[in-house]
């Protein structure tokens, strides 16, 4: 099943990769910045922006993107700092997989919610027979931002990040403690909100429970692969061929040739990484 699943999302990627949107994290910080200027200049207009069904079956369709734009919280330091977090960790994540593949994690969990509030809506107006206005506070970007963290934790779960900017923390143990918040607000949570936060999670749900391969995209594996492409290319090698590659990205000198190469003396082998990754990557041990 995992091996079927993969194939597709390979054939996929080779038919339409191209459309892939880089930089996608970027686009998700700049989204936000528009809706604090809104928050600041129109704040009311919140109210024609969110994921209402009600509202989009009877012909205001924006609502089914406008959602997005919609800040997670009020803008405050601690605000700025996890957006520039989930910014780094996005951008990580890009590399890693590749721009193809985050994008279908990123708008998968956009669609899952989607999907998640017409549901919900199809359902409770089957029961009651009378229409339900959701509102911000259930159908938002909080969770879908949320799933960045859990697949980056999954992804690398021995790197640590500095908490509070002073508490070295290996990203596992923060990310089993969000899954721990996230069960307890599930448990506590109405059947809209049990929905809602479902919904928004399943993207991380399928790509990690059911897709495990992406597990492997790790600088290990890219390592093994790379070695093995050198090892086949020195009885004909080819002229102009890179240099340096980075373990993590896959990128080369040729790609940008501002980029700064440096082995890493933590990791067992000989693992080279661009300037981006030199210092957020995970260190390979072969025990």
């Amino acid at each position: 099943m995992k091996g079927t699943e993969m194939k597709f999302l390979n054939k996929m990627e080779r038919k339409f990769g191209r459309y892939a949107i880089p930089n996608l994290p970027a686009i998700i910080i700049a989204l936000y910045v528009a809706g604090y200027i809104l928050a600041v200049f129109q704040p009311r207009i919140f109210s024609y922006l969110t994921l209402e069904p009600y509202y989009i079956l009877h012909g205001q369709i924006w609502r089914i993107v406008t959602w997005l734009i919609i800040p997670p919280s009020s803008l405050d330091f601690f605000t700025i700092f996890m957006l520039l977090l989930y910014y780094s960790l996005g951008k990580t994540l890009e590399h890693t997989w590749g721009t193809f593949r985050f994008n279908v994690y990123m708008f998968s969990g956009v669609l899952f919610t989607v999907l998640g509030a017409f549901l919900l809506y199809g359902v409770l107006y089957f029961m009651l027979g009378t229409n339900i206005a959701f509102g911000q506070a259930f159908f938002s970007t909080y969770y879908v931002n949320m799933s960045i963290f859990l697949a980056f934790a999954a992804c690398y779960p021995n790197m640590e990040v500095l908490l509070y900017f002073l508490f070295p923390v290996k990203i596992k143990y923060m990310g089993i403690l969000y899954g721990i918040f996230i069960i307890y607000e599930f448990i506590n949570s109405s059947w809209v909100g049990k929905v809602a936060i479902l919904a928004s999670l399943l993207n991380f749900l399928i790509f990690f429970f059911s897709t495990r391969n992406f597990r492997r995209v790790s600088p290990r594996e890219i390592h093994r692969k790379q070695k093995f492409a050198r090892d086949m290319s020195k009885a004909a090698p080819q002229a102009g061929a890179p240099r340096h590659r980075c373990a993590v990205c896959g990128r080369t000198e040729q790609d940008d040739p501002r980029l700064e190469f440096r082995y890493c003396s933590k990791c067992e082998g000989d693992y080279e990484y661009c300037q981006d990754h030199l210092f957020t990557h995970e260190h390979v041990r072969h025990h």
